[in-house]
């Protein structure tokens, strides 16, 4: 089991770790950047129920309207940025407390790997939404130029999530071995982690990491910053 360091931030020295009344919360800009990449990925997701079998067809991409893939632009890039703060809070307030869990270190690694690959994610977006026939820049490419956005837009937004499912493993490792987060926040954890295995090793579709990613960080966020595992208190 991991030794908490009570004289971490976060802690009173010789006192263990600060009263709940003034536990910090800063867990809830994970629980933030899950609900804004929720709406950039799925909300915003653009595709807008058009049938595969009228995809690029002639006129396929008027149907398209470029407001959505703006709109996940936006609200994604704010989701990467606080996935980022995110990553640089758990470096300074949790990794000192527990110096020797390796778990520890590779949350934030996972969440800088979700924000790196997001950014290319949301960024095709974009850009597909500036070159449609409706967008800023309409016209600036063919059907053909257009359908390789489509097809990026395709997974680019959902394969991102994998860097939060390998965090959510490392979360469960501290939750039910090492006793460092609640044990029902590990249990939780593991949801993420056995979906998109399962659902990657049989079906082999790459972007189901974003299922249940992004509202598993609004629940770690939430029960970090509210519930009583020793790594937040």
């Amino acid at each position: 089991m991991t030794t908490l360091d009570t004289t971490a931030p976060g802690s009173t020295p010789g006192t263990g770790p600060r009263p709940s009344a003034r536990r910090s919360r800063w867990p809830l800009t994970a629980a933030a950047a899950g609900a804004l990449g929720f709406v950039a990925t799925m909300v915003l997701d653009g595709r807008g129920g058009v049938p595969v079998e009228v995809r690029f067809t002639d006129g396929f991409f008027d149907q398209l309207d470029p407001v959505i893939y703006r709109l996940s632009l936006a609200v994604g890039y704010v989701a990467v940025a606080l996935l980022l703060l995110t990553a640089a809070q758990w470096r300074r307030r949790v990794e000192p407390r527990v110096p020797g869990s390796t778990a520890a270190h590779l949350v934030p690694l996972g969440l800088v790997a979700s924000a790196a690959g997001l950014a290319y994610g949301y960024g095709w977006k974009g850009a597909l939404g500036l070159y449609l026939p409706d967008g800023l820049e309409g016209g600036s490419f063919d059907d053909t130029g257009l359908a390789v956005y489509y097809m990026l837009n395709d997974f680019g937004a959902w394969i991102g999530w994998l860097g939060v499912v390998v965090a959510a493993a490392a979360v469960a490792w501290m939750a039910l071995r090492e006793r460092t987060v609640s044990r029902w926040l590990g249990v939780v954890s593991l949801l993420p982690v056995l979906q998109t295995t399962l659902m990657v090793g049989l079906m082999g579709v790459p972007g189901v990491p974003a299922l249940l990613a992004p509202l598993y960080l609004v629940v770690l966020g939430v029960g970090l910053a509210f519930g009583r595992s020793p790594v937040s208190r």
